[in-house]
């Protein structure tokens, strides 16, 4: 399984947004100067996570994106559920209906654990931990 570049730059995206946390709104040139993801794609970036109220945005010169939530309130899943389209390692653990093999499957059990282990482990992450371990990784 591999995360697109909108679940990666997302995620860019919501650690950039924590780090500032408290600090007033983030503008989006900011965002990318800091993050080097480009402008246009954050601007696509920002719409469904506004939808799903992960973030914020203040309009004005003094405008930009905040987070909605408390960093440690806000958990990987989170985003990578409104980001990701595609988040499982055989199609037929979301749809069943698809694979006339569900029932007698030897390795659909196995690839489910691993999908249930992995959301587990996103669910539990947040952001605020996620930029901690950032901050330890930093020369």
């Amino acid at each position: 399984m591999k995360l697109s570049t909108r679940g990666r730059y997302g995620t860019r995206l919501m650690i950039e947004l924590s780090r500032h946390y408290g600090s007033g709104p983030l503008s989006t040139s900011q965002i990318s100067k800091n993050q080097n993801i480009p402008i246009k794609y954050l601007e696509q970036l920002v719409i469904p996570l506004k939808k799903a109220k992960l973030i914020k945005s203040v309009r004005g010169p003094r405008g930009g994106h905040m987070l909605a939530r408390a960093p440690e309130k806000i958990s990987v899943w989170e985003l990578l559920d409104v980001l990701e389209s595609k988040f499982t390692f055989a199609d037929c653990l979301k749809n069943p209906s698809i694979c006339e093999n569900v029932s007698t499957c030897p390795v659909r059990p196995v690839w489910g654990k691993a999908l249930n282990l992995m959301m587990k482990h996103f669910r539990e992450t947040s952001l605020k931990d996620v930029s901690r371990t950032e901050e330890s990784h930093r020369p």
